[in-house]
């Protein structure tokens, strides 16, 4: 269960608008608020309306403190939008409130973070955010974005897609993924993994992972791989090869690779390199330890492996990020243009 004891108010928080559209996904604004306004604990001042015809139909009555009007657009310094259940058909932008659509892009403008989960990327491609730019949905929803939108770069088979300024979610978890993604980017690894854990929500999984995972899909578990993923975990700071791992999974290493693709949406090494650069960014958000320990203790065994896979994956050395980080913080809790 969450903690809801109150914690010490911020000098300032991060302004933060979840916009629902017409007939909105409730869970998707329910993983918003879970995350940012009760998991983060005061780290961001979130508001929530509707752009849609007011009172908000056919749940209303379960949308407490959702304000009507858009207002809280205009002071926000990120903007999520839950995904809609309308028709995703020819005439759906047509059936936008113009308003909503007009808010989004004045956002955008002023230099506003937009994150749409799920179907809400259709809200922003029908604002011309996304015009040229990556951004992704649920798998079935893939057509419709490429058929409406032809402007859109759909990556169809990821996460979540993170352009800087606009991101957006698949379906349903990976709303869940994305919204810790953003917490980590502005106050780090640390307190998503906790939010995570309160919300009894597995380990955070990159964007590039896929949205299919044909293992998970079928009744039995026994293919699982997740006690092997843990047993790696325990291990990152020790060398580790895919025969150890399929050693452990009392697989072939053929059989192992394979398997392990169809669980994760990636090979092994690439899944083990992951994990140890999130383990490595956790350090250098979190302690004042030298990046040459640092590198010793994620399992990469030099500076120099540490910094050419932290920079082609974090497109920083291990030194910028820890500065850049420390910058991003501080301007977190800076006052916002409320």
């Amino acid at each position: 269960m969450l903690d809801l004891t109150p914690v010490e108010p911020l000098v300032s928080r991060h302004a933060l608008t979840i916009v629902l559209p017409p007939d909105p996904v409730l869970f998707e604004f329910a993983t918003a608020f879970s995350v940012f306004a009760i998991g983060a604990r005061g780290r961001y001042r979130v508001r929530s309306c509707h752009a849609g015809p007011w009172p908000l139909q056919p749940h209303g009555a379960m949308m407490l403190g959702v304000e009507q009007g858009l207002a809280a657009v205009e002071a926000a310094q990120t903007v999520v939008v839950p995904g809609t259940m309308a028709d995703l058909d020819r005439d759906f932008a047509a059936g936008l409130p113009p308003d909503l659509l007009a808010a989004l892009r004045r956002a955008h403008a002023r230099g506003c973070r937009i994150a749409a989960l799920c179907t809400g990327s259709f809200m922003l491609a029908a604002a011309g955010l996304l015009d040229g730019r990556r951004a992704t949905t649920h798998w079935k929803c893939v057509d419709a974005m490429t058929a409406l939108f032809p402007g859109v770069r759909v990556e169809p088979n990821v996460l979540y897609v993170d352009e800087g300024d606009i991101l957006t979610a698949a379906g349903v978890t990976a709303g869940i993924d994305l919204c810790l993604h953003m917490v980590r980017r502005d106050f780090g690894q640390a307190l998503a993994n906790e939010i995570a854990r309160h919300m009894v929500f597995g380990p955070h999984r990159g964007g590039e992972y896929a949205q299919q995972i044909p293992c998970a899909l079928g009744p039995a578990r026994s293919c699982s791989l997740e006690p092997t993923r843990r047993w790696v975990l325990e291990r990152l700071g020790r060398p580790i090869t895919v025969p150890q791992m399929a050693d452990h999974a009392c697989l072939s290493v053929r059989a192992f690779s394979r398997r392990f693709h169809d669980e994760a949406g990636c090979p092994p090494l690439h899944w083990l390199a992951v994990q140890r650069l999130r383990l490595a960014r956790q350090m250098l958000e979190t302690s004042d330890l030298m990046v040459e320990e640092v590198a010793l203790r994620c399992g990469f065994g030099s500076t120099l492996t540490l910094r050419k896979h932290f920079k082609r994956h974090f497109d920083a050395t291990p030194q910028a990020y820890r500065r850049a980080f420390q910058e991003r913080r501080r301007q977190r809790v800076l006052p916002s243009a409320a």
